[in-house]
């Protein structure tokens, strides 16, 4: 798919690589505006901007910038949402850099919210002891950064964008990766292409359209991990899936969000009966950790009691103006927000699991960096802190870019566009009926509570549905899937996001990261598949 890139690059590159992005989220594009002037490749699936879930982001950015906050502060909220996981060296590295990529994100212009002195404004959300979430807009952050970035990177004639390139698979020998393989057209193609690269950096995204209930773009199939993990990449801590506590439940996929920010703001959750059950459950009721919340919210759902998110109070007849997102999705469900609660349900928002990656953004594999939600840097433990996913995001991402300058000092340029031979495996609009499947043992099996007898349905139907569709995409899926199921298999306590009904609490014994290949989790897979 040609873009208006095309024309503004020199003539000197056309037709070459020396480093490839996969993704045009957050990460991926923040790279490649930190690596120039060397020449970039961005393979994005959509037109960047879109399928993204950083364009989707309505909390912002959690950054210790305010006079009575600190980066200790910061670390300790962070530690404490983590439940015990959280690599405490890699969080602090993350929160001391914040700030900066908070300046950097404003010299590309984005707008983040200021007071009448020109201050940045700081908001609140669950589990920060201090108001330290920059936003747009009060629900923008996410699509107003985009916004900004995409700008500067089409201002930019270093970084190439091939939007509409799908990547189905690393381009792996023994340790090294040395580029990857993408289908043109937005996976229509039956063509597929090479990219050889001297580095490949993976900004793929997410997990959450692996489960029936998402706040995530359909994009968000888990298939840069599994790629990752086909290629011999080591895991990290792939149970660990957080659910959101207040998607909007009006029966859309991907589900409509009702961010956080509301409840720091005052909104509060009560069920039919106008009972107001977070009182009961956690001394910070509405603003404790997103797991407990979810958790809350799930039980009055299945107990057929609904939850609902009331902000007829703290918000009121300002609701439009101050979170216009959450208020045009409620108004084009029928619900007014001013005077109605707001229906929620938990759904699958965010994984702390992935990739696992240093403080370089280095995987286990040489040739190939990470950024972003794909990866698992240790940072947000078992249960990520609110608006933490963005600022990890930019970090990783500009410590990447200087991790290749420093091992990668000169551009080498390769010939690009080579035939990767042809299949019939195109990317469909609608879900395949294999992948309806999955969704919906994965939110029946490894959703907001786990037990072994689900997981070991759930890791047996995976196995069936793999040899039922051998393609390379959809092994992408499964392999994720997994990763997922065997991790919540193998760790039998209850650890922030991840609730095993049959091992209710934590143990100290299993206070420790998950580590898998994609070996590992096959070989367990076939001793429970019998």
């Amino acid at each position: 798919m040609a873009t208006n890139l095309e024309s503004m690059r020199p003539q000197s590159w056309q037709g070459i690589d020396d480093i490839v992005i996969v993704g045009g989220g957050l990460a991926g594009l923040f790279c490649a505006l930190k690596l120039a002037p060397r020449p970039v490749t961005v393979l994005a699936a959509a037109p960047i901007g879109q399928g993204a879930s950083s364009a989707w982001a309505q909390g912002g950015i959690a950054a210790a910038m305010s006079p009575g906050d600190s980066f200790d502060k910061h670390l300790a909220d962070t530690v404490s949402a983590g439940a015990g996981l959280v690599e405490e060296k890699m969080a602090r590295l993350m929160i001391s850099e914040g700030p900066d990529r908070v300046h950097d994100l404003l010299g590309y212009g984005v707008p983040f919210d200021r007071d009448l002195e020109g201050h940045l404004l700081l908001s609140r959300e669950a589990a920060h002891s201090e108001r330290r979430i920059v936003r747009v807009a009060g629900d923008r952050a996410g699509g107003a950064i985009m916004e900004a970035l995409i700008s500067a990177v089409r201002r930019t004639p270093s970084i190439r964008v091939m939007e509409g390139y799908v990547v189905e698979e690393l381009i792996a020998e023994g340790r090294f990766v040395s580029g990857v393989i993408a289908r043109p057209d937005a996976g229509q193609s039956k063509t597929r292409v090479a990219f050889p690269a001297r580095a490949v950096v993976l900004c793929s995204g997410g997990v959450g359209h692996l489960y029936s209930v998402t706040t995530n773009p359909a994009e968000a199939r888990g298939t840069g991990v599994g790629m990752a993990a086909k290629a011999g990449a080591m895991i990290a801590d792939p149970e660990f899936v957080q659910f959101h506590p207040t998607a909007i439940d009006i029966g859309q996929d991907p589900a409509p969000l009702a961010t956080e920010a509301l409840r720091g703001d005052g909104a509060v959750l009560v069920n039919a009966a106008g009972h107001r059950f977070m009182n009961d459950l956690h001394a910070d009721a509405e603003l404790a950790p997103r797991d407990i919340v979810a958790r809350g919210v799930f039980a009055e759902v299945a107990a057929g009691r609904g939850a609902f998110l009331d902000c007829t109070k703290a918000i009121g007849k300002e609701f439009s103006k101050r979170f216009p997102t959450v208020f045009a999705s409620c108004i084009a469900a029928g619900i007014d927000p001013v005077s109605q609660p707001i229906p929620v349900v938990p759904a699958v928002h965010y994984h702390m699991g992935g990739v696992l990656v240093d403080a370089d953004g280095r995987t286990s594999l040489d040739g190939l960096w990470a950024a972003g939600e794909v990866t698992s840097s240790g940072v947000h433990g078992a249960n990520r802190l609110a608006s933490n996913s963005l600022l990890e995001a930019v970090v990783f991402a500009g410590r990447i870019a200087d991790s290749i300058k420093g091992m990668l000092p000169e551009s080498a340029l390769y010939e690009w566009g080579t035939s990767a031979g042809e299949n019939d495996d195109l990317v469909t609009v609608e879900d395949s009926p294999e992948l309806k499947d999955l969704r919906g043992l994965m939110s029946r099996h490894a959703g907001v509570i786990r037990d072994e007898a689900g997981l070991k349905v759930l890791i047996r139907e995976l196995v069936a549905l793999e040899r039922k569709r051998p393609r390379v995409r959809f092994s992408n899926i499964t392999a994720t899937a997994k990763l997922i199921a065997v991790g919540a298999y193998l760790r039998t306590e209850s650890r922030g996001a991840h609730m095993r009904a049959d091992h209710p609490n934590p143990q100290e014994a299993l206070r420790h990261r998950t580590y898998l290949t994609l070996k590992d989790a096959d070989r367990i897979a076939a001793e429970l598949a019998g």
